[in-house]
């Protein structure tokens, strides 16, 4: 292989990893903005920040992981940096303390994994 056929091929290679890091990203930040979709949906109305319906300073989940943590976490989970897919698959599957667990047919492993790109993203 000449110095020029080396050349065009490391050329090309870069563009093909170029190319392959702007599709990542993109699918990234789409994760990213289906996560924010969902978590506002089905996580915020008990995980956000906001006051509760009942006047309390924090929403039901929100109270009751600022009880659980102490301040050693944050109770609000945007807030978390620790979330990892395989942690909120558990949380979602098998609930935990007051929260139900979500069926398959409730939240697929797919909008999980969004959720997770949205609280954790690169």
């Amino acid at each position: 292989m000449s110095a020029r056929t080396r050349w065009v091929s490391f050329a090309a290679a870069g563009v093909l990893v170029l190319v392959g890091a702007s599709a990542g990203h993109a699918q990234d930040s789409d994760a990213i903005e289906r996560g924010n979709a969902l978590f506002q949906s089905l996580c915020a109305p008990c995980h956000g920040a906001a006051i509760g319906d009942d006047g309390q300073p924090l929403l039901p989940g929100t109270s009751a992981l600022s009880i659980k943590y102490r301040g050693a976490l944050p109770a609000v989970l945007e807030e978390r940096t620790d979330l990892t897919l395989d942690a909120l698959r558990v949380y979602l599957r098998q609930g935990s303390f007051s929260m139900p667990p979500f069926r398959q047919t409730e939240i697929t492993d797919t909008e999980i994994g969004d959720i997770a790109a949205y609280l954790t993203p690169p």
